[in-house]
Protein backbone atom coordinates (compact mmCIF):
# COMPACT_ATOMS: atom_id res chain seq x y z
CA UNK A 1 0.00 0.00 0.00
CA UNK A 2 1.35 3.31 -0.45
CA UNK A 3 0.32 6.84 0.73
CA UNK A 4 -0.31 10.15 -1.45
CA UNK A 5 0.13 13.48 0.11
CA UNK A 6 -3.05 15.91 0.51
CA UNK A 7 -1.25 18.41 -2.12
CA UNK A 8 -0.40 15.29 -4.57
CA UNK A 9 -3.83 14.45 -4.44
CA UNK A 10 -4.88 18.19 -5.20
CA UNK A 11 -2.75 18.75 -8.18
CA UNK A 12 -4.22 15.53 -9.58
CA UNK A 13 -7.94 16.61 -9.16
CA UNK A 14 -6.70 20.18 -10.74
CA UNK A 15 -5.14 18.16 -13.28
CA UNK A 16 -8.63 16.66 -13.94
CA UNK A 17 -10.23 19.57 -13.94
CA UNK A 18 -8.38 21.00 -16.73
CA UNK A 19 -8.07 18.62 -18.88
CA UNK A 20 -11.87 18.66 -18.48
CA UNK A 21 -12.24 22.01 -19.29
CA UNK A 22 -9.81 22.02 -22.27
CA UNK A 23 -11.77 19.32 -23.59
CA UNK A 24 -15.10 21.31 -23.09
CA UNK A 25 -13.39 24.10 -24.90
CA UNK A 26 -12.47 21.39 -27.85
CA UNK A 27 -15.82 20.63 -28.25
CA UNK A 28 -17.29 24.50 -28.01
CA UNK A 29 -14.68 24.95 -31.27
CA UNK A 30 -15.56 22.47 -32.99
CA UNK A 31 -19.39 22.85 -32.34
CA UNK A 32 -18.78 26.70 -33.68
CA UNK A 33 -16.49 25.95 -36.54
CA UNK A 34 -19.63 23.80 -37.76
CA UNK A 35 -22.00 26.42 -37.09
CA UNK A 36 -20.19 29.00 -38.94
CA UNK A 37 -20.39 26.29 -41.94
CA UNK A 38 -23.74 25.96 -42.32
CA UNK A 39 -24.21 29.36 -41.93
CA UNK A 40 -22.30 30.77 -44.54
CA UNK A 41 -24.27 27.83 -47.01
CA UNK A 42 -27.39 29.95 -46.23
CA UNK A 43 -26.71 33.18 -47.45
CA UNK A 44 -28.68 35.21 -44.93
CA UNK A 45 -25.72 35.46 -42.70
CA UNK A 46 -24.33 38.80 -43.13
CA UNK A 47 -21.35 38.73 -40.81
CA UNK A 48 -20.08 41.52 -38.92
CA UNK A 49 -22.91 44.05 -39.75
CA UNK A 50 -24.34 46.60 -37.38
CA UNK A 51 -27.60 46.89 -35.71
CA UNK A 52 -27.91 50.50 -38.04
CA UNK A 53 -26.53 48.72 -40.98
CA UNK A 54 -29.03 46.04 -40.53
CA UNK A 55 -32.14 48.46 -39.67
CA UNK A 56 -31.31 50.12 -42.59
CA UNK A 57 -31.43 46.73 -44.82
CA UNK A 58 -35.05 45.83 -43.28
CA UNK A 59 -36.31 49.50 -43.25
CA UNK A 60 -38.68 48.77 -46.43
CA UNK A 61 -38.89 44.73 -45.88
CA UNK A 62 -42.14 43.12 -45.16
CA UNK A 63 -43.06 42.00 -41.68
CA UNK A 64 -41.01 38.70 -41.25
CA UNK A 65 -38.29 39.24 -43.16
CA UNK A 66 -35.05 38.54 -41.18
CA UNK A 67 -31.23 38.61 -41.31
CA UNK A 68 -28.46 37.05 -38.83
CA UNK A 69 -25.58 39.16 -38.23
CA UNK A 70 -22.54 38.92 -35.42
CA UNK A 71 -23.19 40.16 -32.65
CA UNK A 72 -21.92 43.95 -31.53
CA UNK A 73 -21.84 42.39 -27.72
CA UNK A 74 -19.21 40.47 -26.46
CA UNK A 75 -21.05 37.70 -24.43
CA UNK A 76 -23.01 36.90 -27.28
CA UNK A 77 -22.09 35.12 -30.86
CA UNK A 78 -25.15 35.86 -33.25
CA UNK A 79 -28.34 38.48 -33.13
CA UNK A 80 -31.16 37.72 -35.88
CA UNK A 81 -32.55 41.16 -36.47
CA UNK A 82 -36.00 40.93 -37.63
CA UNK A 83 -38.89 42.78 -38.68
CA UNK A 84 -41.82 43.76 -37.29
CA UNK A 85 -45.18 45.14 -37.29
CA UNK A 86 -43.66 47.93 -35.05
CA UNK A 87 -40.45 48.19 -37.17
CA UNK A 88 -36.63 46.48 -37.05
CA UNK A 89 -35.47 44.42 -33.69
CA UNK A 90 -32.59 42.17 -32.71
CA UNK A 91 -32.75 39.02 -31.09
CA UNK A 92 -29.35 37.75 -29.36
CA UNK A 93 -28.38 34.37 -30.00
CA UNK A 94 -26.29 32.78 -26.68
CA UNK A 95 -24.03 29.82 -26.98
CA UNK A 96 -23.31 28.06 -23.42
CA UNK A 97 -22.41 24.40 -22.80
CA UNK A 98 -22.20 23.41 -26.36
CA UNK A 99 -25.95 24.82 -26.94
CA UNK A 100 -27.26 27.67 -28.91
CA UNK A 101 -30.85 29.22 -28.03
CA UNK A 102 -32.79 32.84 -27.93
CA UNK A 103 -31.05 34.99 -24.82
CA UNK A 104 -34.37 36.05 -23.04
CA UNK A 105 -35.32 37.25 -19.19
CA UNK A 106 -34.27 34.84 -16.55
CA UNK A 107 -37.94 33.46 -16.09
CA UNK A 108 -38.13 32.21 -19.21
CA UNK A 109 -34.83 30.93 -19.84
CA UNK A 110 -35.59 27.39 -18.80
CA UNK A 111 -38.32 27.03 -21.38
CA UNK A 112 -36.61 28.20 -24.28
CA UNK A 113 -35.35 25.41 -26.69
CA UNK A 114 -31.49 24.72 -27.13
CA UNK A 115 -29.77 23.52 -30.35
CA UNK A 116 -26.93 22.46 -31.69
CA UNK A 117 -26.74 24.50 -34.48
CA UNK A 118 -27.77 28.07 -35.15
CA UNK A 119 -29.22 27.11 -38.23
CA UNK A 120 -31.36 24.43 -36.73
CA UNK A 121 -32.44 27.37 -34.10
CA UNK A 122 -33.70 29.59 -36.96
CA UNK A 123 -34.99 26.91 -38.70
CA UNK A 124 -37.36 25.69 -35.72
CA UNK A 125 -38.91 29.33 -35.29
CA UNK A 126 -39.25 29.70 -38.90
CA UNK A 127 -41.47 26.77 -39.26
CA UNK A 128 -43.14 28.18 -35.96
CA UNK A 129 -43.96 31.25 -37.55
CA UNK A 130 -44.80 30.24 -40.97
CA UNK A 131 -47.32 27.48 -39.22
CA UNK A 132 -48.71 29.42 -36.39
CA UNK A 133 -51.82 31.92 -37.39
CA UNK A 134 -50.88 34.66 -36.08
CA UNK A 135 -51.43 33.93 -32.37
CA UNK A 136 -52.65 36.84 -29.66
CA UNK A 137 -49.33 38.55 -28.56
CA UNK A 138 -47.61 37.82 -25.26
CA UNK A 139 -47.06 39.55 -21.86
CA UNK A 140 -44.98 42.56 -21.67
CA UNK A 141 -40.86 41.17 -21.29
CA UNK A 142 -41.71 37.37 -22.35
CA UNK A 143 -39.46 35.89 -24.83
CA UNK A 144 -39.81 36.45 -28.37
CA UNK A 145 -39.55 33.46 -29.68
CA UNK A 146 -40.87 31.23 -26.55
CA UNK A 147 -44.24 32.94 -26.64
CA UNK A 148 -44.15 34.00 -30.77
CA UNK A 149 -44.16 37.79 -29.93
CA UNK A 150 -41.27 40.79 -28.87
CA UNK A 151 -41.56 42.95 -25.96
CA UNK A 152 -41.90 47.07 -27.18
CA UNK A 153 -41.23 49.77 -25.42
CA UNK A 154 -45.77 50.75 -25.17
CA UNK A 155 -46.59 46.87 -25.30
CA UNK A 156 -46.05 44.10 -27.25
CA UNK A 157 -45.80 42.83 -30.87
CA UNK A 158 -45.09 39.86 -32.71
CA UNK A 159 -41.91 38.08 -33.92
CA UNK A 160 -42.50 36.16 -36.95
CA UNK A 161 -39.56 35.18 -39.02
CA UNK A 162 -40.73 33.83 -42.54
CA UNK A 163 -38.35 35.51 -45.23
CA UNK A 164 -34.23 35.97 -45.20
CA UNK A 165 -32.60 38.46 -46.40
CA UNK A 166 -29.77 37.14 -48.72
CA UNK A 167 -26.74 38.78 -49.25
CA UNK A 168 -26.88 38.09 -52.76
CA UNK A 169 -29.16 36.03 -54.94
CA UNK A 170 -28.30 32.35 -54.13
CA UNK A 171 -27.38 29.96 -56.83
CA UNK A 172 -30.25 27.96 -58.28
CA UNK A 173 -28.31 24.65 -56.93
CA UNK A 174 -28.83 25.86 -53.13
CA UNK A 175 -32.33 26.89 -53.50
CA UNK A 176 -33.57 23.14 -54.93
CA UNK A 177 -31.58 22.06 -52.20
CA UNK A 178 -34.33 24.05 -49.65
CA UNK A 179 -37.34 22.55 -51.58
CA UNK A 180 -36.32 19.46 -51.65
CA UNK A 181 -35.60 19.76 -47.82
CA UNK A 182 -38.93 21.26 -46.86
CA UNK A 183 -40.72 18.13 -49.03
CA UNK A 184 -38.29 14.92 -47.33
CA UNK A 185 -35.93 14.33 -44.84
CA UNK A 186 -34.70 10.73 -46.39
CA UNK A 187 -31.99 12.31 -48.67
CA UNK A 188 -30.95 8.95 -48.90
CA UNK A 189 -33.64 7.16 -50.26
CA UNK A 190 -33.92 9.28 -53.18
CA UNK A 191 -33.57 7.49 -56.96
CA UNK A 192 -30.81 10.34 -57.25
CA UNK A 193 -27.24 9.94 -58.03
CA UNK A 194 -24.73 9.74 -54.73
CA UNK A 195 -23.20 13.22 -55.57
CA UNK A 196 -26.47 15.22 -55.57
CA UNK A 197 -26.77 13.05 -52.09
CA UNK A 198 -24.18 14.60 -50.64
CA UNK A 199 -25.09 18.15 -51.87
CA UNK A 200 -28.40 17.70 -49.82
CA UNK A 201 -26.93 16.62 -47.06
CA UNK A 202 -24.07 19.38 -46.81
CA UNK A 203 -27.27 21.80 -45.99
CA UNK A 204 -29.58 19.73 -44.32
CA UNK A 205 -31.87 22.36 -43.22
CA UNK A 206 -35.30 24.46 -45.19
CA UNK A 207 -34.69 27.69 -44.63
Amino acid sequence: MTCQSSDSSEAIQDEGRADDGAAAAESDERRIAAAMKDLRNTGWYWGSLTANEAKEILADASEGTFLLRDSSQREYLFTISAMTSAGPTNLRIEFKHGKFKLDSVVLVKPKLKQFDSVVHLVEHYVQLSRGSDRAAPAQPQRAAAAAGAAAAPNGTVQLLLTKPVYVATPPLQHLCRIAINRTTRRVQALPIPNRLKDYLTDYAYNV
